[in-house]
């Protein structure tokens, strides 16, 4: 049953542009190769994170997912700048689009995140999310949401920079979700500021693309094999401007204002979540959330 927490967007095959320029089935094979690659060379380097201190783990995460997006071709451009972390937590957001997201901001700084609990249990992605430190939502306990928000907010004011997806599933890019207030709320009672990212993706000649979203009824592998297909892929991170603890009233207020400055960055409408009864194995598969 979908819920605050379980939102559904409209977005599915109906969003894909499908005319993008595509590589020849080698390099497909080898881009699936070298992905593989850096996800088991990450399995094997969790041992050595708790010796090679904060700054080598640090360069490492970078390192690696820069390289995973490398492996698809993606070229990532990023406009603006985050300041040294200096153990001053903040709550990150940024809107939801596709499997690559978390691959891109970790790329310009690794950070936690607020991640869906059943990825903790996933094949070699699960224990790297873990080891990085993520704050894990069970979406399907109501009554566990507090506590995991007291946590993300104890996270952030123990200095950890915590990346979440407050539209709470993946759009197609085109629109924006709705919001969700509920993280917003660690922010304030963790007394950090709140850093909105806004993500776009586009080919090399400019033209924006909604190939790489995550949406509809399809599953993690079709989003990847499309993503393999592409070429020229280029990944926008725009890094705004922080907004400060105390400049909102509530959770309410400060949710509205990360979500228009994310907007305005892509020039981008909010739409409405669908809200529509479908299969329980659909909303595990599409509900999404990095964060």
């Amino acid at each position: 049953m979908s819920h605050a927490w379980m939102p559904t967007s409209p977005c599915g095959s109906q969003c894909l542009t499908g005319d993008e320029p595509t590589v020849g089935r080698a390099r497909v094979v080898a881009r699936l190769a070298g992905a593989l690659g850096v996800l088991l060379a990450s399995l094997l380097a969790l041992p050595v994170l708790p010796i090679i201190g904060a700054r080598g783990r640090e360069l490492l995460a970078k390192g690696i997912f820069r390289a995973l997006l490398n492996a698809f071709g993606v070229k990532l451009q990023v406009t603006g700048e985050l300041p040294p972390a200096k153990g001053r937590g903040a709550l990150v957001t940024a809107n939801h689009i596709s499997w690559l997201d978390i691959a891109a901001v970790n790329a310009v700084r690794p950070m936690r995140a607020l991640a869906k609990l059943d990825i903790r249990a996933w094949p070699v992605l699960g224990p790297i999310v873990a080891a990085a430190g993520s704050v894990f939502l069970d979406r399907e306990n109501l009554r566990a949401l507090p506590k995991t928000m007291n946590e993300l907010a104890e996270a952030m004011r123990n200095g950890s920079q915590v990346y979440v997806c407050p539209e709470g599933t993946t759009w197609c890019g085109q629109g924006l979700g709705k919001f969700r207030h509920a993280v917003f709320q660690a922010a304030i009672d963790g007394g950090v500021p709140v850093r909105p990212l806004a993500l776009r993706f586009r080919m090399a000649d400019g033209r924006e693309t909604s190939a790489p979203s995550f949406i509809g009824t399809e599953t993690i592998i079709d989003s990847v094999m499309r993503v393999a297909r592409l070429r020229g892929l280029v990944l926008e991170l725009h890094i705004l401007d922080e907004i400060a603890p105390g400049r909102a009233a509530n959770r309410r207020e400060l949710a509205a204002l990360a979500e228009a400055a994310t907007s305005s960055a892509l020039g981008r409408v909010m739409l409405p979540a669908q809200r529509r009864r479908i299969p329980r194995t659909t909303l595990h598969e599409n509900t999404k959330l990095a964060g």
